[in-house]
């Protein structure tokens, strides 16, 4: 009788239909280095390709259009520039054996009306003020503006930018696509009862208020195949625009969580519980959300090597993100593997800037005295 194969943390698998060498994923990390069209330089390229050891690279959030951008210096992936651009890194990740998918974003409520076109409000499910501050051209912060309300027949507009952009992914070669329906953005606007009061269609029952990521899905599926379209979800998370959590989390995201499994999709991606805070696994049942998804399930935010160790061979994931560590070590999946010491990323660097902080960190082997 042949055994089951082995669950390691640096064992091969497939995450829906993509073939990925380890089961360490680079998560999403905005470091704002393109220009102000969107477009990456060519430190991106290389940024990118030091990090290929990753199973699989989820790329810092990319805008599927001028309104769903929230941040100065943030990639984009809907015209020909940014398909140029992309392309360059998918081709240099594939060189060095890696996978890479693409993150589509919109803001929607957090971005300012000097980075919408002719200085339009931003969108939203409703009219509801958010927090925090916004990251501006000319390097000042300044609170997010008031969105406006998206009316009914606007909101397919909004679903076409996302086929758009997953077209465009493709187009630059990507080996698939996450939509990026966590962090309190746009689709987890919609998703949530404290940021939704909207009474058509889209709002008012769990229903309603998951219609749009759903029907996002579902049009991104029909481009790349629900097989390598992935999703992201974070039930817990109130860091960006001091969001308020849904009233009822699990039941909202289970409910959710279950219809993106009845797509076929190719992965579930979930922050478990705070951005930027530990692992809370115990605040939320992600396991139940896991097994209403019944597909590849990436887990997310605060894991150790330990963690991440248990979390594969105990089945509760099928990868584990890691975010910051990999700013740091572009070769974390081998030091993970050799229990080695962990660099300590600048945070000084992390948004903005040039090669400093982003290409110039080392590999084990690069201490090696000469």
């Amino acid at each position: 009788m042949t055994s089951a194969p082995e669950r390691s943390l640096f064992s091969p698998t497939r995450i829906g239909a993509i073939e990925v060498a380890n089961r360490v994923a680079m998560a999403p990390l905005t470091r704002s280095r393109a220009d102000m069209n969107g477009v990456h330089s060519a430190l991106a390229v290389e940024y990118y390709r030091q990090r290929a050891g990753a199973g699989l690279i989820i790329t810092e959030a990319t805008n599927i259009s001028r309104q769903g951008r929230g941040y100065a210096f943030t990639p984009s992936i809907y015209t020909n520039a940014h398909v140029e651009a992309w392309a360059a890194v998918t081709e240099a990740v594939h060189a060095e054996g890696g996978k890479i998918v693409c993150q589509l974003w919109h803001v929607g409520r957090m971005s300012h009306v000097s980075l919408q076109e002719n200085g339009a409000a931003p969108v939203s499910a409703s009219a509801i003020q958010a927090g925090e501050l916004i990251f501006l051209e000319n390097q000042t912060q300044a609170p997010p503006s008031l969105p406006r309300a998206l009316k009914t027949d606007e909101v397919v507009g909004v679903i076409e930018d996302y086929r758009n952009a997953a077209r465009r992914a493709q187009e630059a070669g990507f080996d698939g696509v996450e939509i990026h329906s966590a962090n309190c953005y746009l689709l987890e606007q919609f998703i949530r009862d404290s940021t939704n009061k909207r009474d058509d269609r889209y709002g008012g029952s769990v229903e309603n208020r998951i219609r749009l990521p759903l029907e996002v899905a579902t049009a991104v599926s029909e481009i790349f195949g629900a097989d390598r379209t992935g999703v992201r979800l974070s039930p817990m998370t109130r860091a960006v625009g001091d969001t308020p959590l849904d009233g009822d989390p699990q039941g909202t995201y289970g409910r959710l969580a279950a219809e993106l499994g009845r797509l076929g999709l190719g992965y579930l991606h979930c922050v478990e519980g705070q951005t930027r805070g530990p692992n809370a696994a115990a605040e939320f049942d992600y396991k139940a959300l896991h097994a209403a998804f019944g597909g590849s399930y990436i887990a997310n935010n605060g894991y150790d090597r330990n963690l991440a160790i248990e979390a594969v061979a105990s089945g509760h994931a099928d990868m584990v993100a890691f975010g910051r560590p990999f700013i740091g070590n572009p070769d974390l999946v081998d030091r993970l593997r050799r229990a080695a010491p962990l660099a300590e990323a600048d945070g000084r660097t992390f948004y903005g800037g040039g090669a400093e902080g982003y290409t110039d960190y080392r590999t084990l082997d690069q201490f090696v005295s000469p």
